[in-house]
């Protein structure tokens, strides 16, 4: 993993360097939009919805848009008297029982590792938090942005999660009529949750949507079913379909255990296409070489002859 941040934890006296990694990876699964009839990939316009024309970058400004409609444009010099945080600290501001803090506050998670002399120090707020069954509230600046988040134990590492701002947690505007429930069908559910109940292991989840569109995909690409673009054929950097990801994971496997990797089949033709050309243009170089000869000798005949 690569450290996205560095700082340190501070709670009274006490200062703990360290490294802020993210705790989590998406792997959902995405597509791209394209023409059903060849594949070439959907490309969108930036047009102005006032005068209709293609706007550049470079006139593109930053627009607050008011609950009355109107657009309030703001400069990069307006953008840079905003407050922006940059410190790094993650300030503990207090010790709190874990019940009180509502799941649906929380939003990224980040793993914190002791840096340089920080380990001691870490491991005694790890075991603090442990016996005490808190979670420390702290604020921290991400991306230049305040937030506040919450630093919890997880196994031997402590991680912080950020949370969102109260005001982000938004209210229902429904009311659940549940009307009259009997004893009854209390019990009944009572008896379900029982039948139901166990102990939570991650492991037994799977995500079977992402595994059947990579078989699916995987099933068109043997029957030969791919659109082959211009822009797919030449060598972009870009993963173009899922056969092309799947032969660079296969590539960077036999490269972390040291075996040789194939070439890929466009730079290997092009090698033996500049091994085929390279003759012609020596031939080529030494046919010119005896066409000056052939020009020049005739001249040196007729010096000589002049010299006699």
């Amino acid at each position: 993993m690569r450290a996205i941040w560095k700082g340190a934890v501070s709670f009274g006296l006490v200062s703990v360097p360290v490294k802020l990694y993210a705790a989590t990876e998406s792997h959902d699964v995405s597509f791209r939009q394209v023409h059903a009839k060849d594949g070439g990939r959907i490309k969108y316009q930036r047009v102005c919805s006032l005068d209709g024309e293609e706007v550049a970058y470079a006139d593109i400004a930053k627009g607050y848009e008011t609950e009355d409609g109107e657009m309030v444009i703001l400069t990069d010099d307006d953008m840079a008297e905003l407050p922006a945080a940059s410190s790094r600290e993650i300030a503990v501001e207090k010790f709190v029982p874990r019940e009180q803090i509502d799941p649906l506050l929380f939003e990224k998670s980040y793993y914190l590792e002791p840096e340089g002399a920080g380990a001691k120090p870490y491991a005694l707020l790890r075991q603090a938090l442990l016996d005490a069954d808190r979670m420390a509230v702290v604020t921290v600046a991400l991306r230049q942005r305040t937030s506040i988040a919450v630093l919890r134990v997880k196994d031997d590492v402590i991680v912080l999660q950020t949370m969102m701002w109260p005001d982000e947690v938004r209210t229902p505007d429904f009311k659940v009529d549940t009307g009259d429930v009997k004893d009854t069908e209390v019990k009944m559910a009572h008896m379900l949750v029982e039948t139901l109940a166990g102990d939570f292991d991650a492991s037994e989840f799977e995500d079977d949507y992402a595994g059947a569109v990579e078989a699916l995909v995987k099933s068109k690409i043997e029957g030969g079913e791919i659109k082959r673009t211009e822009k797919s054929t030449k060598t972009s950097g870009e993963v173009v379909d899922l056969l092309a990801a799947l032969q660079k994971s296969v590539a960077a496997a036999k490269s972390a255990r040291g075996e040789e990797t194939d070439e890929e089949p466009e730079k290997s033709t092009a090698k033996k296409g500049a091994a085929k050309k390279a003759p012609a243009k020596k031939s080529a170089a030494k046919k010119t070489a005896a066409k000056k000869t052939a020009k020049k000798a005739p001249a040196k005949k007729a010096a000589a002859k002049k010299a006699s």
